[in-house]
């Protein structure tokens, strides 16, 4: 697994390619988004008597928002930015956007002072990046921009209903 996670913060196409097709490593991916919830509720910690709400909400969160992003972008990418060689399954965007959060274990970082904010803008850029190469391995598209267009609209649909339900689970203030 730890080899996987290098090879998708390398933005290697084929180490998404290997996790697309290996049916077992679901759960892995699972875990490497579970490790980076873990990681970005440590970083954005405002006060310490929040951390285990933060972590139980930030995995929770996390989990959810992966299986939900993986649905999003299967459905965008195959029935509205689809080609004739587009051939994907759910488990498929899983696997390949699992392991693309991994740079996401840099948001750990953000509780440094001055630096911190510059770390977590980079670690999300990145992460934006691996995410446009899962989805361009995943749905065996040719073209990266094709893959940037699922991954912007399939952003905009999945941000809604995390929102909200953020919004429903922290109650007003």
């Amino acid at each position: 697994m730890l080899q996987r996670m290098i090879g998708a913060a390398r933005l290697d196409a084929h180490t998404f390619e290997e996790v697309e097709d290996d049916h077992g490593a679901t759960r892995q991916a699972m875990l490497v988004v579970i490790i980076v919830s873990i990681a970005t509720a440590i970083g954005g910690l405002a006060a310490a008597d929040q951390l285990i709400v933060g972590l139980i909400f930030g995995t929770i969160r996390g989990i959810v928002g992966w299986a939900l992003w993986a649905l999003v972008t299967y459905w965008v990418g195959t029935k509205i930015l689809n080609t004739p060689g587009t051939h994907a399954n759910w488990g498929q965007l899983a696997r390949t956007t699992g392991f693309a959060q991994t740079p996401g274990i840099l948001q750990v970082f953000a509780l440094i002072p001055v630096f911190g904010g510059l770390i977590a803008l980079i670690a999300s850029i990145w992460q934006f990046v691996a995410m446009v190469i899962a989805v361009r391995q995943a749905l065996d598209y040719e073209s990266t921009w094709r893959a940037v267009g699922v991954v912007v609209i399939g952003f905009v649909i999945v941000i809604i209903p995390l929102l909200i339900i953020g919004a429903i689970l922290l109650g007003p203030g």
